[in-house]
């Protein structure tokens, strides 16, 4: 058990929810056989990661159903499960990916609300909860449900008292104000780290929505950790689905590791771990709520669990800024 935290909060959007500036990040510990799979995981370590980040004060825990196709979720359920209720974390999830059981690298982004649904019923089943504290819609649908309709089922859960808040993920700003136009955006949640800077252009309509954002992948995947070198990246299983993206091979690897390198000397200044340094860089963002983080054992939690409480200065901020710009890695303004 590690020594418990108490880390600032701030409040996401306009609900009652006051979260840590960091939250539990359970994508990789869906495990391997599908369709963006980290390769094969230790379930027990999994369990024993989530008590150990609630332990040391992490007060939320984002998940997807997708995500090693309900393994995460029913994961999350099991850490969970034993823990007395005043202790738990806020648990968010998402719908909108279906997949076919026949066949584990299948997946579909569906907004039918009759599925949506469905799927928050099976969440609530996995996940061992009576109310998801947080229900977002994964991806914009590709089965020709309009955002009026799959947004509206969300509303409606919400209504129901099934979640208690909803929100968008992977959505850009038309979808989000077409939403708002419905029925408020608790939240958004996009891609946002030092090499992925679009969504940046994002956070204005948020703030002035009222609208929370808790950003995913602020370390780009494990890439601005320290933890990575050319030689590491090629010597990824295969059934790691890093070892064939983009931003792991050829010159966008070399433009990505440049910017890491610029976060360790900052890293040393404040006795802090790079990684911490990568995921305070979005914090550091107006607009920015929180930031997903993913582990996958109780020491990869206390490798970056120092963000929760990092503010980085304006000095720090402009030497990651002058990498960005002479690198030329990502897309997207450099500084806040």
């Amino acid at each position: 058990m590690g020594i418990a935290t108490s880390y600032p909060r701030r409040r996401l959007g306009r609900t009652d929810m006051e979260i840590t500036r960091v939250g539990f990040g359970a994508w990789a510990i869906g495990g391997p056989d599908w369709a963006v799979g980290w390769g094969a995981q230790d379930d027990d370590m999994s369990v024993r990661a989530i008590r150990h980040a609630v332990d040391r004060g992490i007060n939320w825990i984002d998940t997807a159903a997708i995500y090693g196709l309900g393994h995460s979720e029913e994961m999350v359920g099991a850490a969970l499960a034993e823990m007395p209720a005043a202790d738990r974390p806020y648990i968010f999830t998402k719908c909108g990916q279906v997949w076919d059981p026949d066949d584990r690298m299948s997946k579909v982004r569906v907004g039918r609300p009759d599925s949506i649904r469905q799927e928050c019923e099976d969440s609530l089943r996995r996940l061992r909860v009576e109310v998801i504290d947080l229900y977002q819609m994964h991806w914009p649908a590709e089965d020709g449900t309009p955002l009026e309709d799959y947004w509206g089922a969300l509303l409606d859960l919400k209504q129901a008292g099934k979640v208690r808040a909803v929100g968008l993920s992977n959505h850009n700003v038309v979808q989000v104000e077409a939403a708002e136009a419905i029925g408020h955006v608790d939240t958004l949640q996009p891609p946002l780290s030092a090499v992925r800077r679009e969504a940046t252009r994002e956070l204005p309509l948020c703030l002035a929505n009222g609208t929370g954002v808790i950003v995913y992948s602020p370390m780009q995947s494990g890439l601005l950790s320290g933890g990575f070198s050319a030689e590491r990246v090629a010597s990824l299983p295969s059934d790691d689905w890093r070892s064939r993206h983009p931003d792991f091979t050829g010159e966008a690897l070399h433009r990505n590791l440049a910017v890491a390198a610029a976060m360790k000397p900052i890293a040393a200044r404040h006795g802090v771990s790079q990684a911490a340094v990568a995921i305070a860089w979005t914090l550091a963002w107006p607009g920015v709520t929180g930031a997903i983080v993913g582990a996958r054992s109780p020491e990869q939690v206390d490798g970056w669990i120092a963000a929760a409480a990092l503010e980085l200065t304006a000095e720090d901020m402009d030497a990651i800024a002058v990498a960005i710009e002479t690198s030329a890695a990502g897309s997207g303004p450099a500084r806040p």
